[in-house]
């Protein structure tokens, strides 16, 4: 009886065993994640170390390539846990919106309006912005997406498309980073898609109706 009881304790102990080791791993994978948002949020990408990322997470030099091949690797891991999930949510506003003018106008003001009001977010994606392609494939593509729409009907003007993508991720960014410092007040994502309508050719009126627009739902 007492062997069977001994195999039973032993069973149940190899089976929370290695439970406990995944949940020791997710925390220390998740440490290290904080650790590179924040730093790279404060100082970007470039300037962040390897070791400035362990030691801010307090975890050996060594254990983080149990976790990342590099550090490419965890701007990647950050960029899609952060960016790209939020561009999936930008995603469904087309799906309750027909106008073009309105879903870009809807996206810029969801982006500033994160952006100017979660710190780490915001300035990770200013001083990560151009830096690597998972923050361009995110948000710049969608953005890049709904201007060639808008475009090719006609309801947008732009002589060059590219570089107008380029000056909208602009606008975005600069109206983002004069919120987080104070610059600007909550209007601020008004403000940005506005000024980003004005741009596409819209009249003014026009302009600040379609950016002063109820916000359509994200998941």
């Amino acid at each position: 009886m007492a062997t069977a009881a001994n195999k039973k304790r032993q069973a149940a102990t190899e089976a929370v065993e290695p439970n406990r080791a995944e949940r020791r791993k997710r925390e220390t994978r998740r440490k290290l994640l904080d650790a590179a948002h924040g730093l790279m949020a404060r100082q970007g990408i470039d300037t962040t170390t390897i070791q400035q990322i362990t030691d801010e997470a307090d975890v050996g030099f060594g254990s983080f390539y149990n976790y990342f091949s590099s550090k490419d690797a965890i701007v990647e891991a950050i960029c899609a846990e952060t960016i790209e999930s939020f561009g999936d949510a930008l995603d469904t506003i087309s799906e309750h919106v027909d106008d073009y003018a309105e879903v870009l106008s809807a996206s810029i003001r969801y982006v500033v309006g994160k952006g100017g009001s979660d710190a780490k977010w915001g300035w990770f994606l200013i001083r990560t912005a151009f830096a690597t392609p998972s923050v361009e494939l995110g948000l710049l593509k969608r953005m890049s997406r709904d201007l060639h729409a808008g475009l090719r009907s006609g309801r947008f003007k732009a002589d060059d498309e590219e570089a107008t993508n380029v000056a909208l991720g602009g606008i975005a960014l600069s109206v983002i980073g004069s919120r987080l410092r104070g610059v600007l007040d909550g209007r601020a994502p008004e403000l940005a898609a506005t000024m980003a309508l004005r741009m596409l050719g819209l009249p003014e009126k026009e302009a600040q109706e379609i950016a002063t627009r109820p916000l359509p739902p994200i998941s």
